[in-house]
């Protein structure tokens, strides 16, 4: 007949060794069965700030995942409150453990300074620009990643899968066509109206053409395709590889020995950058017909006059300006949407918060990429 053991309470006691330092002895079992009342103790500890704080877990019984975890919180929310803590009386076998916690869940704290400081906002400064480099590392990993799989693809054709990237181009360009022309639609309309309401009063209303035309065909049809995109294809495509993470499908490839940037990362990136010029031409059509419909309802302005005004304002490299940015528009758009699902942890606010940061970096991006083009084709005249 066998008997279980029974489970000994966890016990905590903070002890003073000298005026610089202090102990915190936890001793008893730190398990998944008996942690729950060592947690709101831990909580509600108060350990003295101007003192070094050891964690002994020396006389500790019998520890588990659970209980190394509490510890490492208990830890962490110490230095979080600006102490220096360290372990004792760790085994080698519980070092492992605990390394491995602290392997993937390094500790991000961030002392609390009580209200804004000059400290406290070049603090915050340098972490935002620490994680900016760190999100352009992981861009440039992507992209050359992207580039090793495309020179494979390229040399064994056999390898690319067309399937999916039809799959994804289905989603991201056929069902984006809607509510892309309606918005670009509005978009022209409204531009010809308030052009047009203040050109009139000095009797200039034929130039609101040359003001629609240029302005749609160069700026306003591609950043606002850009713009849905990345808020519409760009979050799927974060929200999708966010939950295969969270469901370790994502491991799973790896395991078997696939490469994750060739099976979810390339389709997408692909599908998106032949998707978003035939867009941005769908925008600058819809855009064109919104603008032509107000000119000639507002201010009087025939179709004819309209087109005809139309041909005299644009050429075909103002068409083209437009087009070029939007493959490039694109490829950031689908880096950083990747980027952000494959950091997705395992968690639902994990997801939300990196489906939220890749719209509001694409959107970001989008638009300095298209400052960089305007200065570029500035500088050599188109």
């Amino acid at each position: 007949m066998a008997f279980l053991e029974k489970n000994i309470e966890p016990e905590m006691s903070l002890e003073a060794d000298g005026p610089d330092h202090q102990y915190l002895a936890l001793s008893g079992d730190w398990t998944v069965s008996t942690i729950g009342n060592a947690e709101s103790g831990l909580d509600r500890l108060e350990v003295a700030k101007d003192r070094l704080t050891c964690i002994d877990v020396s006389k500790i019984e019998h520890l588990d995942t659970s209980g190394a975890w509490l510890i490492h919180r208990t830890r962490g929310r110490l230095e979080f409150e600006g102490r220096k803590v360290g372990l004792t009386g760790v085994t080698p076998i519980r070092q492992m453990l605990f390394d491995e916690i602290d392997r993937h869940h390094p500790p991000r704290y961030k002392p609390d300074r009580g209200g804004f400081t000059i400290v406290g906002f070049l603090e915050a400064t340098g972490r935002q620009m620490v994680d900016a480099y760190k999100d352009g590392l992981a861009m440039l990993h992507i992209l050359g990643s992207l580039g090793l799989v495309t020179s494979t693809v390229l040399f064994n054709p056999g390898r690319l899968r067309s399937i999916s990237i039809a799959v994804q181009f289905d989603r991201s360009c056929i069902g984006a066509v809607p509510i892309v022309a309606l918005m670009s639609f509005l978009i022209g309309a409204i531009i010809s109206q308030q052009g047009g309401f203040y050109l009139k009063q000095f009797g200039v209303d034929i130039y609101v053409v040359d003001l629609a035309g240029i302005l749609i065909l160069r700026e306003i049809g591609v950043i606002l395709t850009a713009i849905m995109v990345a808020g519409r294809s760009g979050s799927a495509f974060t929200a999708e590889l966010g939950a295969m993470r969270m469901q370790e499908e994502v491991d799973a490839l790896h395991v078997i020995g696939l490469s994750v940037t060739e099976v979810l990362v390339l389709p997408r990136i692909l599908a998106l950058m032949i998707a978003l010029p035939i867009l941005t031409f769908i925008a600058d059509m819809a855009a064109l017909f919104g603008s032509g419909l107000v000119t000639w309802v507002y201010l009087d302005i025939p179709p004819a006059a309209f087109l005809t005004q139309l041909q005299v304002a644009i050429t075909n490299g103002t068409l083209a300006v437009g087009i070029v940015k939007a493959p490039f528009m694109a490829l950031i758009i689908g880096l950083i949407a990747c980027v952000e699902g494959l950091k997705v942890g395992g968690s639902s606010e994990s997801l939300g918060r990196h489906t939220t940061m890749s719209v509001v970096k694409a959107i970001f991006l989008v638009i300095v990429v298209d400052g960089f083009f305007a200065v570029f084709f500035a500088a050599i005249g188109i």
